[in-house]
């Protein structure tokens, strides 16, 4: 059974009952009906607050069933014991849906799990042609959960190590829930195995890096017209009597980035116009795909971080067959599933731990935004 919710958490859900309660009173005010930009305000924030409070509604209901249950359980009837028993696994049941439901209105999804495509960038640290071959390891257990999960899968690049694995590859994974399920894989991963070059079975520790990036959607640029100059002027060169004696040429120029395109080569001012805010609208997403770029550039720099092996997010012990998440404090003796695609064992846990650092955010007050996805710390 899910755990109920944290009494200062309850306090405040309680106090968003209140301000439905509220709410409601001011929207049947005569003045605020005859205030229709109030109106509208009040019952959008009556909106937003309507569903959080009937999922409240529905956990306090269930509490109270548990513990009706629970009461049923101290009659010495064995049949009313039998009974109660089945209530209660229901009661829980029901708690916990309920609890969860609440959890999910509750907290904000980070904007970028919504992101459908992603880049997966694996590259070989510390440990030369060991680093290679985990790499070429980690490649094909993110492969193999794709394929659970129904991803699809491509290889964008990929540098093969000297004897075997990769140097470096780039895959683009495609599907529902990509990313917000691998967001938590970026950084350093360390390996800790005999190489099959080891002639006296000595352990060897190697490390890869890993970058998780979604992949931006590409949108239309919108212009706002006070954003921009525009400029006719005669058009100059070539192109006979009707160049020089005509305002056909424009130029538009883009205020806030100061951005400048013209075009003259047509003698309609109509059709040069469309032709430099299309040339105008290309320049500004480039722009904005470069800025991307640097973005991600920087992401991939905190994510990935040197790729030595004292920097790591995960340690795979091949000798112990264990797998350990050092952000979250988490071993398993499961390392043949985890390499062979079985990922949900460890993302699931660190996913519950999103989830309650976020939870605990919000029950002091803060915003509960979403934990950094480069280290759980």
């Amino acid at each position: 059974m899910r755990p109920a919710l944290r009494p200062s958490l309850a306090r405040r859900l309680e106090q968003l009952t209140a301000r439905l309660a509220e709410l409601d009173r001011s929207l049947s005010d005569p003045a605020v009906l005859a205030d229709q930009d109030r109106f509208q305000t009040l019952a959008q924030e009556r909106a937003r607050l309507q569903p959080v409070a009937e999922a409240w509604t529905r956990c306090r209901e269930a509490e109270e069933e548990l513990e009706a249950a629970a009461q049923l359980m101290e009659d010495p009837d064995p049949g009313v014991q039998a009974l109660a028993r089945e209530e209660l696994e229901q009661a829980r049941r029901r708690l916990g849906e309920a609890v969860e439901e609440l959890e999910g209105l509750l907290l904000p999804r980070d904007p970028e799990d919504e992101a459908r495509h992603l880049f997966l960038e694996i590259r070989a640290g510390t440990g030369g042609d060991e680093a290679a071959l985990f790499a070429g390891d980690l490649a094909r257990m993110y492969a193999r959960y794709a394929e659970r999960k129904g991803w699809r899968l491509e290889t964008v690049s990929a540098s093969p190590g000297e004897q075997g694995g990769y140097k470096e590859i780039v895959m683009r994974l495609s599907g529902s829930g990509a990313f917000a399920r691998l967001k938590h894989e970026s950084g350093t991963h360390r390996v800790q195995r005999v190489p099959a070059t080891e002639s006296q079975g000595r352990i060897h520790t190697s490390a890869c890096t890993v970058a998780v990036l979604p992949e931006p959607e590409e949108v239309e640029v919108r212009l706002n017209p006070a954003e921009l100059r525009i400029d006719t002027f005669r058009a100059s060169g070539a192109g006979g009597q009707h160049v020089n004696k005509t305002d056909s040429a424009v130029r538009i120029t883009h205020l806030p980035t100061g951005i400048t395109v013209e075009c003259q080569e047509e003698r309609s001012q109509h059709k040069n116009r469309a032709r430099a805010m299309a040339l105008l609208q290309a320049r500004l997403l480039e722009r904005e795909r470069q800025r991307r770029l640097s973005e991600q550039a920087a992401l991939r720099r905190s994510q990935v971080g040197t790729g030595d092996r004292s920097e790591r997010i995960r340690t795979y012990n091949f000798p112990q067959g264990r797998v350990t998440d050092h952000r979250i404090g988490l071993t398993l003796y499961k390392l043949d599933q985890v390499l062979d695609g079985e990922l949900d064992l460890l993302v699931e846990p660190l996913l519950k731990e999103e989830r309650a650092r976020r939870l605990a955010a919000l029950e002091e007050g803060g915003p509960a935004r979403a934990v950094s996805y480069t280290h759980l710390r």
